[in-house]
């Protein structure tokens, strides 16, 4: 059987991400592929317990990258990988790059220590789609949000712009994998691009 498609979702928060998660699959259900969504941290129970730990209780940095990593090892076995061995298209919000891009870029663990750990997962996404929006529009938009902020949302401004700058590095370092999408425009004109991004691929 064909190997599914693996599909990831970043940005900093509040560049309209999760907004687009579920146009995104209706899209690619209405060409005939079967969707799983998920979503980092979390996507099993054991990953929901740990995100809501990694989202509420301060800890240190290095303990912060172990627990991201310890649920997605857990995700990979219990979701992802059955679902690409299946045939099935995963389509995940965040992935291994937020971690570069948080951790690494946010709270400064060096990138040599998140490579280790990446190396163990053993499975990389085939198209990643970062949303990006200038710091000021995500901030704007953070602060218009009706639920209660976590702790990364809590974080000041020099954290998302060393967030962004990560992203726009990776983007430019495998410009094959990575494709940046412009957020600050209308749902509908993203909604677009996004359609011709992934027309490519099915």
């Amino acid at each position: 059987m064909k190997r599914g498609m693996f599909i990831t979702l970043e940005g900093v928060d509040g560049a309209g991400k999760s907004t687009h998660v579920a146009g995104i699959a209706d899209l690619l259900r209405a060409r005939g592929k079967d969707v799983v969504v998920t979503r980092e941290p979390g996507g099993t129970p054991l990953g929901e317990s740990l995100r809501a730990l990694l989202l509420e209780q301060p800890m240190h940095v290095d303990t912060e990258t172990l627990l991201v990593f310890a649920a997605r090892r857990e995700h990979l076995a219990q979701v992802i990988a059955p679902a690409l061995d299946a045939g099935r298209w995963v389509l995940c919000d965040r992935y291994t790059d937020a971690t570069y891009a948080y951790q690494g870029g946010g709270h400064g663990v060096p990138a040599e220590r998140i490579e280790e750990l990446d190396a163990w997962m053993g499975v990389v996404p085939d198209l990643t789609l970062v949303f990006d929006v200038p710091a000021e529009v995500a901030r704007r938009r953070r602060a218009a949000s009706a639920s209660a902020p976590d702790r990364f949302e809590r974080e000041d401004p020099a954290f998302f712009d060393r967030v962004r700058r990560v992203y726009l590095q990776r983007a430019r370092l495998d410009p094959r994998r990575v494709r940046i999408v412009n957020g600050d425009r209308s749902p509908e004109d993203v909604k677009k691009e996004l359609q011709q991004i992934l027309s490519s691929y099915c």
